[in-house]
């Protein structure tokens, strides 16, 4: 069945802004970096926008040459003008807790769109891509934030265009970090890394108790991901080498309690790691903190309390349901 909105649509105004960044940096910048940074910001406009049409083997290579823009050092964010801090406090207090009606929205319409609107449609075609109906309720929501944004606001329409390039620049080459290493997860997993950390486990570990097997999961699963940066990267090396194996195999755990709990252990990773650049260092770069590693040592007592309960809370449900 035919959609009316689906993910490659929303890929595509992704690549759309990431090409508008990508001109605001040529036609707005100085220096020779300038030209590192649009040249990186229009490949990621390309392989968003042309999505399935582009051979895989082009998408490959600018990987490559972003990835080494970023390496050398090529990427420099151009100077975009920003209100003064005396403007954004004034605009707080005026418009007070309706700021965060738009962050809420994005939420809301995709919890609305994964339960409800994927059933709505209009003869053959449907209001949302079935296949991937929670991806396109996240950018329908953010769509609408958007627009709740500026009514609420009253800013013209060139004002998320520059506020977002401003973002986008500060962020950096971290931006696609997440996917980067998510890919890398599941090369490891196709070269076997899985069985090399179950072989490790099982000599290192006295993995016949559940306690212990189910320890070593959730365990694992938060230093891959402190490794990997991400735990998507750390979820398919973790479960096939441990998780599989040893809890549900051998102790006869049910496997969808001990994936879903086991991806929140890897969360916990990502609040303790640098690799996570997007999470825990671009925020102190943005808030211009003095320690770049303070919101890893914020969140480091609550990952570790977050950890002791997923393992306690895996143990007593994953062999009993």
């Amino acid at each position: 069945m035919k959609a009316l909105l689906t993910v490659e649509f929303f890929y595509a105004v992704c690549g759309v802004i990431m090409a508008w960044v990508a001109g605001r940096i040529l036609l707005g910048g100085t220096g020779p970096r300038r030209w590192g940074a649009a040249i990186f910001w229009g490949l990621l406009a390309v392989v968003f926008v042309g999505g399935k049409s582009i051979p895989p083997r082009f998408v490959g290579y600018s990987v490559l040459a972003m990835a080494l823009l970023a390496a050398t050092g090529r990427i420099a964010p151009s100077r975009e003008n920003s209100t003064s801090r005396a403007e954004r406090l004034a605009e707080a207090d005026r418009l007070g807790n309706r700021v965060f009606w738009p962050a809420l929205v994005i939420p809301a319409t995709a919890v609305a769109g994964t339960l409800f609107l994927g059933r709505i449609h209009f003869g053959t075609y449907a209001l949302l891509e079935p296949k991937q109906l929670t991806l396109v309720s996240l950018g329908l929501g953010a769509m609408l934030a958007l627009i709740l944004a500026l009514r609420l606001t009253g800013a013209s329409l060139a004002e998320p265009g520059r506020e977002g390039s401003r973002l986008l620049q500060a962020v950096g080459w971290a931006l696609i970090l997440p996917q980067l290493l998510a890919a890398l997860g599941g090369i490891f997993a196709q070269a076997g890394v899985g069985q090399i950390v179950a072989d490790l486990v099982a000599r290192a570990l006295p993995a016949q108790f559940p306690l212990v097997a189910v320890a070593a999961y959730c365990v694992g699963m938060v230093l891959f991901t402190v490794i990997m940066g991400n735990a998507f990267a750390a979820f398919p090396v973790i479960t096939l080498g441990i998780g599989l194996p040893l809890v549900v195999q051998q102790h006869h755990g049910n496997p969808a309690i001990m994936a879903s709990i086991g991806m929140l252990s890897g969360y916990c990773g990502t609040l303790l790691t640098p690799m996570a650049a997007n999470f825990n260092l671009v925020p102190a770069i943005l808030l211009d903190l003095p320690d770049r590693h303070a919101v890893i040592k914020a969140q480091a007592p609550v990952a570790a309390a977050i950890l002791v309960a997923n393992v306690l809370l895996m143990y007593l449900c994953v062999f009993r349901f």
